[in-house]
């Protein structure tokens, strides 16, 4: 059984299921405890001195592990892959938490700050209504990178191993990989490598957006939006996101009470925004995965045919 059926199997079990509460509610998720790992790891080593360093050991030992259990896994077989990789995307839970965003706005400008605070770290508490719903769309367009066409990437390049490798790495620089005193050197290691991880992913990820709503005339200004972005990849789907939908994006936020003066992507587009363009921006996340579906579909049946 290939890979990329397998894959293809997975996308469409993880859109049918999600993340079932009902589960998850009586078992760890994997990702938590990575997470507990990367916390236990944090307390223990993120003091004194030489902390780049232990950061880089932290690492080293999540993709060592990874790789191993991930290797471990798929040797006990190809539904333990699916259900593994399944698990491990995050399509439906993604739409659902964005579209929760756009619910929560329609019934009041607090339930959609209490919504969009779910999924960001900024500032919500004294958001207008086109911030509340900047930030969602941000969220979608970050995460249909890093938490669905990331990891089915990384399964169809590497497996199961490769999988786990990306989850780890990137649940690394999600808890440590800011630019605080507290992370700057302790977690430089996770946000470099999560970095390389997702050039490929978040670039293509761009495209697919592009593919699919037909901007291929904004090439140019989604080019130059993605290298002003505080980030090397984030930028690049929140760029392409924004001009699907001809909205602006991104610009000043508040994290921690502080103000950050933040460059505009799309900025010349409207940038009162609401509920409507967050539900656009959740119909745009299903159109790109049944793009990548079809893509990795294809693979699938010329990986049996040859």
């Amino acid at each position: 059984m290939s890979t990329a059926f397998l894959l293809v199997c997975a996308m469409c079990l993880d859109a049918s299921l999600g993340e079932p509460d009902w589960v998850w509610s009586r078992v760890r998720h994997p990702a938590v405890m990575i997470g507990n790992l990367i916390g236990l790891l944090d307390k223990r080593l993120n003091n004194g001195g030489h902390r780049r360093l232990k950061g880089v050991a932290v690492v080293i030992l999540l993709v060592i592990g990874a790789m191993i259990l991930g290797g471990a896994l798929a040797m006990l077989g190809p539904l333990v892959e699916l259900v593994i990789c399944a698990i491990l995307l995050a399509q439906k839970s993604l739409v659902t938490h964005v579209r929760d965003v756009a619910e929560g706005l329609n019934a009041s400008l607090d339930q959609g700050r209490a919504k969009v605070a779910m999924i960001v770290s900024r500032d919500t508490r004294d958001m207008t209504e086109a911030q509340v719903a900047r930030s969602a769309i941000e969220s979608a367009a970050e995460n249909l990178s890093d938490g669905v066409i990331a990891p089915a990437f990384w399964f169809l390049v590497a497996g199961l191993p490769g999988l786990l490798i990306y989850k780890a790495v990137n649940t690394a620089d999600s808890m440590i990989g800011y630019r605080s005193e507290k992370y700057l050197e302790f977690g430089w290691a996770a946000a470099r490598l999560d970095d390389v991880l997702n050039l490929i992913p978040a670039r293509l990820t761009s495209v697919m957006i592009v593919v699919q709503s037909g901007q291929w005339a904004q090439w140019q200004g989604i080019t130059s939006d993605a290298r002003r972005h505080i980030s090397p990849n984030a930028g690049w789907p929140e760029a392409a996101m924004a001009r699907a939908l001809n909205v602006a994006l991104a610009g000043p936020r508040s994290y921690d009470g502080k103000l950050r003066d933040l460059a505009w992507v799309n900025g010349d587009a409207p940038r009162e925004i609401g509920a409507p363009e967050v539900f656009r921006a959740c119909n745009m996340l299903w159109t790109v995965w049944g793009l990548a579906l079809g893509l990795v579909s294809v693979w699938a049946g010329l990986s049996f045919i040859l």
